[in-house]
């Protein structure tokens, strides 16, 4: 899958066959490398040579080098620290690849923030090396400098920064000058010396002038290297009598001189090359296949005129080691496309895009046949570009740009053409965008309305249907949603195969939505049907998503990893929030297998890319009650009630009422973990959270309440085939039998519920019951009917778990060896007494009243054969009860 970033831009220039090789200047920024400076700063007007001295340097300086080529779009703080990671990422292959999510999301953290953390990792780098920035003086914006400034004055020592630019940019050079870290090469430093320019002359341009004659022509330009090559290449166009008169006429600014040379240069070439030149600026890269397009003649060879004008050292740039595809100067190209401007019409222009529109759709390049097609303004054949299969509109920037070019046209153009405002709100929805679409969608009927209802008309009213039905899906509306997929279905075209899924794919989110599983996994098969056939990108991550997540609630975790696993290479370096449902479904499977290291990655990813949505959106906190889970898990209480505080004030704020059970139900833990019953209470009973009742039920040691409330609950959730929900209750069901006594009954059920989670190899379910499911587990173990060899190899693993896990000790999960083993009141009871907690102490604990605290103490004397406190606490020790 091709990725947004320009790759070009990250080039390192390649030395040119024929070049003045000028030590002293290399020699004075080895110099600055070997004292240690963090910047140095070329720094000149154009023409000096910059970008070319700093590609000389650094292909011998002995160090790895990245390199990143700034253009007008870098103003943008988002792309510029983008490809500012992407050029680090040159040195480092996964570099900044954890910020990157967090770049792209429309509220990012503070730039020092991102910074932050990439400068700690880059400081993990284990060698040397440099970091280019060519052509800043592009750069316009005061976050970047902003953001350049905290760079340097933090920079890792392995890091020396150098920055080429035709103009001092806003940084603390002062300072860095002061403090001895600055090295600078300027415009005094750079121009050509006497010799230089000799050898510049005479050797490399191939002209035969006196000493005389190079003496005054590099008085004439002070050296400024760029014009002596336009003066050369017009000399060259001469006869040698005539050079003396024309470097005698040769004076002038700058400025004035590079509109003479240019003029004289072109002046010098045939009426064919000027064409060539001319046309040709309008392309960003261009190979010799796209420039015979472009220029539609077979006259010549547009791969032997790029050859011949890099010869010729006509401001052209090899952008490959083949020689295949090429570009302009900037400078160069700046003033051909303005001279094009003056020689042809708007008209004539135009063609030339549409022509090489044209040929990058043939070439399957078809974002870059949009933008050709935009420049010629040409309104049909782009909207028709942006309706091809083709089109990898799934990709952020791509969507971005299409989005805007929408955006941008008149309210007369769209009205003409409603296909176009239907694709402004369907592709808003694509990118995670529902503010205004519903808006789109009203314009766009209004439209259709004068319109006769013909196959072409029917189909624009069901992909109307269609996003209205997505639009539901963001609100949880589920007859909404229904309604809507079925009109789609009615009015979409047969062949209109994309919309048709995504119709369905509303259908099977609809049914989820109503708890209709039979039904959402037989409409997802469908969707994966239609999404093949329609060879839609898009159209094939939501039907695998939809497949992954009936296959996380059948169990079948090593399937759903599997399929999710198979969606991320399809978005690209820089995925759209639809991402994260994948992001997520990995954070569940990777933390129930007990790879928490893995489950934080996927759900730190998964939350940046879910804030990515529009704000209507309540994506992310599904991330933020993950990431509340696995703090608990590690064992970080605290954070975990913070986490979920800072989420429900969110979801309050935002109205997201029906994620608050969700919410809750975290919470619930955490205030267990707390001791923290009565709150746990109101909670549970607050949102009806059946399973959380039953765990402050066991908490109350009120076993036989939750038993009651489990039992039924697990034959719903078998009579339904919610076989994931079955998995959890029957957990619960098992350790309620424990502490109730019922130590057969609940080995006999843990049995039955190892059998149905093995398949999917479940860990974490089991381990965060704690202790009571450590001492079921290790009980099982220990009997005669502990199961299949393959279930008995599952206990071992689990046991091998807890073991790991920092809460308990391992001697814990041996079964006591006493004739009558301690129920886990009695447990609790007896830590409490080790603790040195009185009977009072314990009953404020616990809740209980003192008659009870006596009667748990006098039934764990008895089984621990001990009379006082301090004889059961060394005898508990010695069992390795505590």
């Amino acid at each position: 899958m091709s990725t947004p970033i320009l790759a070009t831009k990250l080039y390192i220039p390649p030395p040119r066959a024929k070049i003045v090789i000028r030590p002293r200047l290399i020699e004075q920024l080895n110099e600055g490398l070997s004292s240690g400076h963090k910047l140095s700063i070329i720094s000149a007007s154009a023409g000096f040579g910059k970008t070319t001295l700093v590609s000389e340097w650094v292909v011998g300086c002995g160090r790895p080098v990245a390199w990143l080529s700034l253009d007008e779009g870098d103003n943008d703080i988002t792309r510029f620290l983008t490809y500012l990671i992407a050029a680090l990422q040159k040195i480092m292959a996964n570099i900044g690849a954890g910020v990157l999510g967090a770049i792209q999301s429309p509220q990012p953290p503070p730039t020092e923030s991102i910074l932050t953390t990439l400068i700690n990792e880059v400081a993990t780098i284990p060698e040397d090396f440099i970091l280019v920035l060519d052509d800043y003086h592009i750069i316009d914006s005061k976050p970047v400098d902003n953001a350049l400034t905290f760079l340097i004055e933090h920079l890792p020592p392995q890091m020396h920064l150098v920055i080429a630019t035709r103009e001092d940019p806003p940084l603390p050079l002062a300072r860095l000058r002061v403090r001895g870290q600055l090295t600078e090469l300027r415009a005094a430093d750079l121009r050509f010396t006497p010799a230089e320019a000799a050898e510049f002359l005479n050797q490399l341009m191939g002209l035969n002038l006196s000493a005389e004659n190079i003496a005054a022509l590099e008085a004439r330009t002070e050296g400024w290297i760029a014009g002596l090559q336009l003066a050369a290449l017009s000399m060259q166009g001469h006869a040698s009598r005539d050079a003396a008169s024309f470097i005698k006429s040769f004076t002038g600014s700058h400025h004035f001189v590079l509109d003479y040379l240019i003029e004289e240069v072109l002046g010098q070439q045939s009426e064919s090359a000027q064409t060539f030149l001319l046309r040709t600026s309008i392309l960003d890269r261009m190979c010799g296949s796209l420039c015979d397009a472009v220029l539609d003649s077979h006259s010549a060879s547009g791969q032997e005129t790029l050859e011949y004008l890099e010869r010729a050292n006509l401001f052209i740039v090899s952008l490959d080691n083949e020689r295949r595809w090429y570009r302009y100067h900037h400078l160069f190209g700046d003033l051909l496309r303005q001279r094009l401007g003056q020689s042809l019409t708007a008209e004539a222009i135009a063609k030339d895009h549409i022509r090489a529109s044209e040929w990058h759709e043939i070439n399957g390049l078809m974002f870059e046949a949009f933008r050709h097609a935009v420049a010629a303004n040409d309104v049909e054949r782009a909207g028709s570009l942006i309706e091809s299969r083709e089109m990898p509109l799934h990709l952020r920037e791509v969507a971005t740009a299409v989005l805007n070019w929408l955006a941008a046209l008149p309210p007369t153009v769209l009205d003409a053409s409603p296909r176009l405002r239907v694709k402004s709100a369907t592709l808003a929805l694509m990118a995670g965008q529902t503010t205004g679409v519903e808006e789109k969608l009203q314009a766009a009927e209004q439209a259709l309305q004068k319109n006769e209802e013909d196959a072409v008309t029917r189909d624009l009213i069901g992909q109307v249907a269609c996003a209205r039905a997505t639009l539901a899906l963001t609100r949880y509306e589920p007859e909404v949603m229904l309604i809507q997929a079925r009109r789609a279905l009615e009015y979409l075209h047969p062949d209109n195969q994309a919309f048709r899924f995504t119709a369905n794919w509303a259908l099977t989110s609809a049914s989820l939505l109503r708890g209709d599983r039979a039904t959402a996994a037989q409409a997802s098969m469908e969707g994966i049907s239609i999404s093949q056939k329609s060879g839609d990108v898009f159209s094939t991550i939501l039907a695998t998503t939809n497949l992954g997540r009936v296959q996380e609630s059948e169990n079948q975790l090593y399937l759903a990893a599997e399929t999710y696993r198979s969606i991320l290479p399809l978005f690209g370096d820089h995925p759209q929030p639809n991402a994260a449902e994948a992001h997520l479904g990995l954070a569940h499977i990777y933390y129930e297998w007990n790879d928490l290291e893995s489950a934080e990655q996927h759900g730190e990813q998964s939350l940046q890319l879910a804030r990515q949505y529009d704000r209507v959106i309540d994506r992310f906190i599904l991330s933020e009650v993950f990431l509340s889970r696995l703090k608990l898990a590690r064992g970080d209480v605290d954070g975990a009630a913070t986490l979920l505080a800072q989420t429900e004030q969110s979801a309050r704020q935002k109205n997201f009422i029906l994620r608050l059970p969700e919410i809750a139900a975290a919470q619930v833990l955490v205030l267990l973990r707390q001791g923290n019953l009565d709150a746990a209470t109101d909670l549970a009973q607050t949102h009806d959270l059946p399973l959380s009742r039953v765990r402050v039920l066991i908490a109350q040691g009120d076993t036989s309440s939750a038993l009651a409330v489990l039992e039924p609950l697990r034959q719903q959730m078998e009579a339904k085939g919610w076989v994931d929900e079955q998995l959890k209750v029957m957990v619960l069901q098992a350790v309620a039998l424990h502490a109730h006594g019922e130590e057969d009954q609940a080995v006999q059920l843990l049995g039955d519920t190892l059998a149905l989670a093995e398949p999917g190899g479940f860990i974490r379910t089991f381990v965060d019951e704690g202790l009571p499911m450590a001492q079921l587990m290790a009980r099982m173990n220990a009997s005669r009917e502990s199961g299949t060899l393959r279930v008995k190899e599952y206990v071992h693993k689990l046991l091998a778990a807890f073991d790991n896990k920092n809460d308990f000790h391992p001697s814990s999960f041996i079964p006591q060896p006493l004739g009558e083993p301690l129920s886990q009141r009695e447990l609790e009871v007896l830590r409490l007494i080790a603790e040195g907690l009185s009977n009072q102490d314990i009953c404020e604990r616990l809740f209980l009243a003192l008659d009870t605290v006596k009667g748990h103490n006098r039934r764990i004397f008895n089984k621990l054969q001990v009379q006082r406190r301090t004889e059961a606490i060394a005898r508990a020790r010695e069992l390795g009860l505590i």
